[in-house]
């Protein structure tokens, strides 16, 4: 009786953490237009039209931003005609969303993480000899650790044909769409639900977040309003709690998918990418990266990010979400995303009352590549705000690193023929990246 009673008690004080800790967040109702604001300066913020960080998401073609703080808006900005009723596809963003309903089929006891992706898939659903596609399993599809060849044809195709083996599950992470999306096929077969009904379900009429996946070439990509994404995030922030209804209340599941799920890169979860870390790793790339995603954001940020800048980030220590919707700016790399997290962050940091007024930002780190396909001499131009130089090919591996100072021409008679990327990095860690096709020997 002792033992029940004191497990009780344990209950009942968890319920009302749990109470008190949702209660410090606003969760705005699940119908109509209204959502309650905050004013910038009580949220901690100095430029109270955030005019710096606008002309930032302007000039990088964004066509939507939202700031929460508690859950309130902050700061609400949409570009040319775009409205908060206009649709826009969250692209890779859409991943996340995925998790939450493997996440939320796992609490419901119809599928396990570690169970082989053949059981609800069949066999032959890859290419790689048997005892190879019998190492892969969810928990490698939620953690790009299939062991698949993202690099050989179509990394979008979910075909057999396409899903090549090249090392052993949980030996070698990759960014490797195919798959993933299969998650999709897995979560239809292990609920006899499809990805959009479970959406409407499981997530839309509890919360609010409307919007639904459609089908891009091999891709099941989500396409909602801005505010739609915002609530995402907020549901995120509160770990999977609407307003006091639980959604995704599986919290080892949760805790999983919002820190290192493995080693390989530690800067992501389950399809989440997670700031702070000692390392990180981009999509086409072998590359262990030193440092966190965005020095400029706080280090328990975690982020959705998709193609063409994609992004919601959400940030526990100052209980915050924000999401950018856009196309990619003008010039930009495929890694654009990833440099607008940064950018982003930073304009944001700036404008916090904390930051000191008499700080200046960091140059950012520009450089042109004179001509293009090259042949066995890299030309280079406008180096002066690089401190170092990278060349890595298209499995990710570094071909040629230069620091200090830097000659602008690169002899590149020893590389292959082929496509390789050239990063640029400034002192502060800021890097930009750009293609070029290497054609003579």
């Amino acid at each position: 009786m002792k033992s029940l009673c004191h497990t009780l008690i344990l209950l009942a004080t968890i319920g009302i953490i749990g109470v008190l800790n949702a209660q410090s967040l606003y969760f705005p109702p699940l119908d109509g237009d209204s959502w309650e604001t905050m004013f910038a300066t009580e949220a901690g913020y100095c430029d109270t039209d955030f005019n710096s960080l606008d002309s930032l998401l302007e000039a990088a073609n964004s066509k939507a931003f939202i700031l929460l703080k508690d859950g309130k808006i902050v700061h609400e900005q949409y570009f040319d005609s775009f409205t908060k009723d206009s649709l826009w596809v969250w692209n890779s963003a859409s991943k996340t969303l995925t998790a939450a309903l493997v996440g939320i089929a796992v609490q419901e006891g119809q599928l396990d993480i570690n169970d082989m992706t053949s059981v609800y898939l069949g066999t032959g659903w890859t290419s790689a000899p048997q005892e190879k596609e019998d190492k892969i399993t969810i928990w490698h599809q939620l953690t790009m650790t299939s062991g698949l060849d993202y690099a050989t044809g179509d990394p979008y195709c979910t075909e057999p044909s396409c899903l090549i083996y090249l090392a052993d599950a949980g030996t070698r992470w990759s960014y490797h769409n195919g798959p993933y999306t299969l998650l999709d096929n897995v979560l239809l077969s292990a609920t006899g639900q499809s990805l959009n009904t479970l959406f409407r379900t499981k997530i839309r009429d509890k919360t609010g977040i409307t919007g639904l996946f459609f089908r891009i070439g091999y891709n099941n990509a989500f396409l909602s309003k801005p505010r739609s994404m915002a609530r995402f995030g907020l549901l995120t922030l509160n770990k999977g709690m609407w307003d006091g209804t639980p959604i995704l209340s599986d919290t080892a599941y949760i805790r999983q998918s919002t820190t290192t799920s493995q080693s390989l890169n530690p800067s992501y979860g389950y399809l989440w990418w997670l700031n702070g870390k000692s390392t990180y790793r981009l999509p086409g790339s072998q590359v262990n990266f030193p440092g966190p995603i965005s020095p400029s954001a706080p280090s328990d940020a975690v982020a959705a990010i998709g193609k063409d800048g994609q992004i919601i980030c959400v940030i526990p220590s100052t209980n915050e979400v924000w999401i950018r919707m856009g196309n990619k700016p003008e010039g930009a790399s495929q890694l654009v995303a990833s440099v607008l997290f940064e950018d982003i962050s930073k304009a944001i940091k700036n404008e916090r009352c904390t930051s000191s007024p008499t700080a200046q930002p960091s140059p950012k780190p520009t450089f042109r590549i004179q001509t293009n396909p090259v042949g066995d001499q890299l030309q280079l131009a406008e180096t002066e705000s690089l401190a170092r130089v990278e060349i890595i090919d298209t499995n990710g591996r570094r071909m040629l690193a230069k620091e200090g100072n830097l000659p602008n021409y690169i002899d590149v008679s020893h590389l292959a023929n082929g496509t390789y990327t050239v990063i640029g990095w400034s002192s502060n860690g800021d890097g930009i990246a750009k293609r070029f096709l290497k054609v003579l020997n």
